[in-house]
């Protein structure tokens, strides 16, 4: 029986396809982050190590440093709270794509290219396979928000190409006067078509020169 009748894509009397796991490339591509901070901590124990068995301080002094002061400030706090959700997020909507039929019949899912923080939550960049398309995210907006923790979600699909999608993911009302971190402004606004009529498309995070 399919998990989700209100937006099954497949006959109903065809049983969910199964997910796979991809392909190597693909599972070290989504848990980047991960071996990323796997390998800078080896490679930071193996440091302090040698500079122990030589009597050297000044590693320790350099990583209690970098450790402490972002701790210590409200923008380091922030910095690392939003990349940690950024991560969680991207590990939700995977999840999301796997427990749904946001997967092709051969069971691979769509690739989250990037995602970085807003001042409401995260944005995520999405590369569709066959067979998906973005009104198919936009059905399962209640699920990866549920899956996300968050309020809501909206979908954008790119006016030029259409395997390419924009899912924001809204945990809170944006603050007056706050700007959108990491690389949000390398999306752009204007190259980004809202899938709910009631979205109004907002403007370019670049002011744009004026012709004439």
């Amino acid at each position: 029986m399919a998990r989700n009748p209100r937006n099954q894509m497949y006959p109903a009397s065809e049983d969910l396809p199964a997910a796979r796991g991809g392909s190597v490339l693909a599972r070290l591509w989504r848990a980047r982050t991960e071996l990323l901070l796997l390998g800078g901590l080896a490679l930071l124990v193996m440091t302090l190590l040698s500079a122990a068995q030589q009597g050297r301080w000044v590693p320790f002094v350099l990583v209690a440093g970098a450790v402490s002061v972002p701790a210590a400030t409200r923008f380091g706090r922030n910095w690392v709270a939003a990349h940690f959700w950024c991560v969680v997020s991207r590990h939700r909507l995977q999840r999301t794509c796997l427990e749904t039929t946001l997967h092709t019949r051969a069971g691979r899912i769509p690739l989250v290219l990037w995602i970085t923080p807003t001042t409401t939550g995260e944005k995520a960049l999405v590369m569709t396979r066959a067979g998906i398309s973005a009104e198919t995210f936009e059905a399962f907006g209640d699920e990866i928000a549920a899956a996300c923790w968050a309020r809501s979600v909206n979908v954008y699909r790119h006016r030029r190409r259409a395997q390419f999608l924009t899912v924001e993911i809204v945990r809170r009302d944006e603050a007056p006067g706050a700007t959108s971190p990491g690389l949000d402004r390398l999306y752009g606004r204007r190259a980004w078509i809202p899938l709910r009529s009631e979205l109004e498309e907002p403007p370019d995070l670049v002011a744009l020169p004026q012709a004439g």
